[in-house]
């Protein structure tokens, strides 16, 4: 039975499985062991009760009958012996949606499956890893590194993520003989050669030399990545949930390879539709609602339409090396004293061909007196609502760094801020604490892909963390992936392959969008809202201001607050130093100098017993 403090770390289901084996075997212990009753029977009752056994009675077992059944014997799991197989550390590219779960870190107490407690069920379940408690989610026994934590809602076309799996590669031949030879060096005695003398074993010894490394040429040679190797894509798949999906592997993974100190740039983006929520017909606005958002620009964009040109100058005024620490949220366990990142590029990019048509959109009484400013310069007419995206690259982001700077691009967008807010928000000098603006909606932003360049000249010092000479200039992965299809095209078209499997996800939604527009549309055009009926029905719509925060409607917030009157959130050295004398520390400091001792403390005994 498994310790109680080991049932943390367990996946939900293997918690219920397990309360219902407990229930189970006490069940079946009160059966076999029945509380006492009076004694209200007989013995010639008992006799009575006796004659009737399946065993003495006709058909019983003993006279083979046809009503007899033998007891069925409870399955034994059997596990898989680690020591038969060999095994690789393979990098995996992922995708998912994460919009049905709670981020991909596993954590044992959360209301929604994460994506790394359907991995590990995934591999356990197809005896890729062959962990001692399978119900106890230990990654770091597997060798195992991640790109990139997304949070709860978060989806991923590209994760990369490493971890040591089983390989149909054959041991070479003779290992175990080896591992007596070094015994024996050791001054350990081989029982079966014992008596030997010491010029046998020397002969023995080289023989098995030449014999071992021809053999293991041979392994070496015969071996094929794609006609011997276990289809680690495919086996995953078929067990993964089908908003999960394994897009490749890499067949010459390093053995030192780490997903996350190894990847040099990050790509996210953030999908967002223009408009961004259905606008107001002119002649029902109210007048006094550009009053309610106070600091505006003269040009603000009509109500639900971005001004998508703002937004494009705005978030090129992100790349480069800049302090984003008024772009994040603070973690206090994490002590994080760095704020510089590098973005590489940043810009607002139209999606082609994803547009879904409302035409009651393209009405005078919908659409921007302006459109060149709301809609853009590049088609100020066409079929409405568009979808951009934010798109940005760089070599490492904090946490929830894209979220709010999509949430200041935002303020942009709708005329509620100036371009220039950026540029206030990056002088950590002159702004020390984040304004409390709401963090843009988690369910559109998507990591996009990981890179892991071989940049020329570089070293393999993972903590260097070096640009391109251009900015411009895009990283080249240097993984040789090994893309679902590619090894047998069957993989990726056919009726079980991967293109099936996401072609009945998308089209399900597909049509939920399909039949979801064609009655916003119908609805749309339906009425004539200048009949008013109701004499009593007001004028003009609330005078509040709406915000969008990239969800699904804009939020009422009434009046205004610029950025600059915004309340401010406390400094990081604030939270930090709270959190430290909340651990009885005095401050900040004091708690970082005592986890570096634990750290130098912890490497020494490493060392000492490596020695």
């Amino acid at each position: 039975m498994a310790d109680r403090s080991e049932y943390g770390r367990w996946t939900k289901d293997a918690l219920i499985k397990r309360i219902q084996y407990l229930e189970t075997e006490i069940g079946e212990r009160d059966l076999q062991n029945p509380r006492p009753v009076e004694a209200t029977t007989t013995t010639d009752g008992a006799a009575a009760g006796a004659a009737t056994t399946p065993s003495s009675g006709p058909g019983g077992a003993r006279d083979g009958g046809r009503g007899s059944k033998s007891p069925r014997k409870r399955p034994t799991d059997r596990k898989i012996d680690p020591s038969r197989y060999s095994t690789r550390l393979v990098a995996l590219k992922l995708a998912y949606v994460g919009k049905n779960y709670g981020g991909f870190e596993f954590q044992a107490s959360a209301n929604l499956p994460t994506i790394e407690e359907e991995l590990w069920k995934a591999l356990v379940k197809s005896c890729l890893i062959f962990p001692e408690n399978p119900d106890e989610v230990r990654f770091d026994d597997w060798q195992y590194s991640k790109c990139g934590r997304t949070d709860r809602g978060v989806s991923a076309f590209g994760q990369v993520i490493a971890i040591r799996l089983r390989s149909n590669r054959p041991k070479a031949p003779g290992k175990e003989k080896k591992e007596v030879k070094a015994a024996q060096e050791a001054g350990v005695v081989d029982p079966v050669n014992k008596d030997s003398g010491a010029e046998a074993q020397a002969e023995t010894s080289v023989q098995e030399d030449i014999d071992l490394s021809a053999s293991e040429e041979k392994v070496e040679k015969e071996f094929d990545d794609f006609t011997d190797e276990i289809q680690y894509c495919r086996v995953l798949n078929r067990l993964l949930p089908k908003d999960i999906r394994v897009l490749a592997w890499c067949p010459t993974t390093p053995e030192d390879f780490s997903a996350r100190h190894h990847c040099r740039e990050r790509q996210y983006r953030y999908f967002f539709t223009q408009p961004a929520y259905p606008p107001i017909p002119s002649s029902l606005e109210n007048p006094r609602a550009h009053a309610a958002a106070t600091n505006t620009r003269p040009d603000k964009p009509k109500d639900g339409w971005l001004d998508i040109a703002a937004m494009r100058a705005a978030a090129k005024k992100f790349e480069g090396l800049h302090d984003f620490r008024n772009f994040c949220k603070v973690d206090a366990s994490k002590q994080i004293t760095n704020f510089d990142r590098r973005i590489f590029e940043s810009d607002v990019v139209e999606v082609e061909d994803v547009a879904t048509a409302l035409p009651f959109l393209d009405g005078d009484e919908f659409r921007p007196p302006n459109p060149t400013v709301a809609v853009g310069e590049d088609s100020p007419r066409g079929k409405f609502p568009k979808v951009y995206y934010f798109h940005v690259r760089g070599s490492a982001f904090l946490w929830h760094q894209i979220r709010c700077m999509v949430a200041v691009l935002f303020m942009v967008a709708q005329g509620l801020e100036e371009p220039a807010v950026v540029d206030r928000l990056l002088d950590a000098a002159a702004q020390p604490r984040r304004p409390n603006y709401v963090l843009a909606n988690e369910t559109p932003l998507v990591l996009w892909d990981c890179i892991f360049p071989h940049l020329e000249g570089e070293n393999d010092d993972v903590s260097e963390r070096k640009p391109p000479r251009d900015p411009a200039e895009r990283h080249v992965d240097a993984m040789r992936w090994v893309y679902l299809g590619e090894e047998n095209p069957f993989n990726k078209h056919s009726p079980h392959g991967l293109v099936e499997d996401l072609w009945e996800y998308w089209r399900e939604r597909k049509l939920d969008e399909l039949l979801a527009g064609q009655l916003l549309g119908l609805v749309a055009a339906q009425s004539d809202v200048g009949r008013r009926l109701d004499r009593r029905a007001p004028l003009h719509v609330a005078a509040s201001q709406r915000v969008f925060e990239g969800g699904n409607r804009a939020h009422m917030v009434g009046r205004y607050q610029p950025m600059a009157s915004k309340t401010t959130l406390p400094a990081p050295d604030e939270v930090y130093d709270r959190e430290a004398r909340r651990k009885g520390y005095s401050d900040a400091l004091e708690w970082r100098e005592a986890i570096a001792r634990k750290r130098a403390e912890a490497l020494a005994d490493v060392v000492d017993a490596d020695e």
